[in-house]
């Protein structure tokens, strides 16, 4: 059964529009790769825990080939009875989409049904596509359930788009949100100008996505000539790899983005997180190597926490990058205040009971 915007829960609704915090889910295997249950809800008792406003699975960092292997479905639904389980607040939950259109519809459907409230869709699939395929893939999924935008940057797959296609993506009906993550400031603005031209800016949530600018997107107001208007839009939340470790330390410096937002000034502390998270950004997501550990790369910290058992990943030749692990390291001594290893220490016992 399809899922229009205005059929989600009042209660989801209001937290995807005003914008939070909603970690991109990791995939917790064992040594022989296959799916550790115990592990795999203990990530989700923890990002609730932790304070978030959603979450999102079956995405980028939870791996897009769990499809390959028949675990699409499983893990999906694994979220979404431990969230329900865990916690009786709402959440939003965002499903990854991903492949060519036949395929993903099937996934809408399979979220749909398993109680998700909208889908992030990957292009990756379509390269090679002009904007009118583009467009009408778009508006053939947005058909079965709402819609995240997904700009992935092109170091890991996705496609250049144009303001265009996001002026039309926004003009679909059923879109809710869009994730910028083409770690990119030209394409950045493209998305919010193709909002702010679509007139769908109190529709559309903006979400960054650019792990490499967290801080400074959630702070920043973008203004958009529209006609004889200016139009001032901001970015109100997260769904980020990065978000997906420290996650307790994200959601409060999400918060304190979001009550400095909203004034003349902006403490300058609060601004210098933004370099500083950046750096923790660069260990984690191997930037050095080219971002061969973007997965692994959150894998070792939950590892070192104690969440994850490995780092294992289901195509044995991803791992951490040359000198990835002594950056992290590093990046943790350097930035104290940006790890939550004492809120983990605290309830791990609890979250694997």
């Amino acid at each position: 059964m399809p899922l229009r915007a205005d059929e989600i829960p009042a209660s989801v609704r209001a937290i995807i529009s005003a914008g939070t915090v909603i970690p991109a889910h990791p995939l917790a295997l064992t040594a022989d790769r296959t799916l550790d249950e115990r592990r795999q809800r203990a990530l989700t008792r923890y990002y609730i825990d932790a304070g978030v406003g959603g979450l999102a699975v079956g995405v980028h960092t939870t791996q897009f080939a769990i499809r390959d292997v028949g675990l699409y479905e499983p893990v999906l639904s694994l979220a979404r009875e431990e969230a329900a389980a865990w916690t009786d607040r709402p959440l939003a939950l965002v499903a990854g989409l991903a492949g060519r259109t036949e395929q993903a519809c099937r996934e809408a459907d399979i979220a749909v049904g398993l109680g998700y409230h909208a889908g992030l869709l990957s292009l990756a699939a379509l390269k090679g596509a002009d904007e009118d395929a583009l467009v009408a893939h778009c508006e053939s999924v947005a058909e079965r359930i709402p819609l995240f935008g997904f700009y992935l940057q092109t170091a890991v797959g996705g496609l250049p788009l144009s303001e265009s296609f996001w002026r039309r993506f926004a003009s679909i009906p059923n879109v809710v949100g869009i994730k910028i993550a083409p770690f990119h400031r030209y394409r950045t603005l493209d998305v919010v100008r193709g909002v702010a031209l679509a007139g769908a800016e109190d529709r559309v949530t903006l979400y960054t996505g650019n792990d490499d600018h967290i801080v400074a997107d959630l702070l920043t107001p973008f203004d958009v000539r529209r006609g004889e208007e200016t139009v001032r839009i901001r970015i109100k939340g997260g769904l980020l790899g990065h978000w997906s470790v420290w996650t307790k330390s994200a959601v409060e410096i999400f918060e304190r983005c979001r009550a400095a937002a909203g004034t003349d000034t902006v403490p300058a502390d609060l601004l210098a997180l933004d370099s500083a998270v950046t750096d923790m950004n660069a260990a984690v997501f191997d930037v050095e190597n080219d971002f061969h550990g973007v997965i692994a790369g959150c894998h070792e910290v939950l590892r070192r926490q104690g969440l994850l058992e490995g780092i294992w990943c289901l195509d044995p030749a991803e791992g951490l990058g040359p000198g990835q692990a002594e950056k992290l390291t590093r990046v943790a001594a350097d930035h104290p205040g940006l790890v939550d290893d004492s809120f983990v220490a605290a309830n791990l016992s609890r979250w694997l009971g």
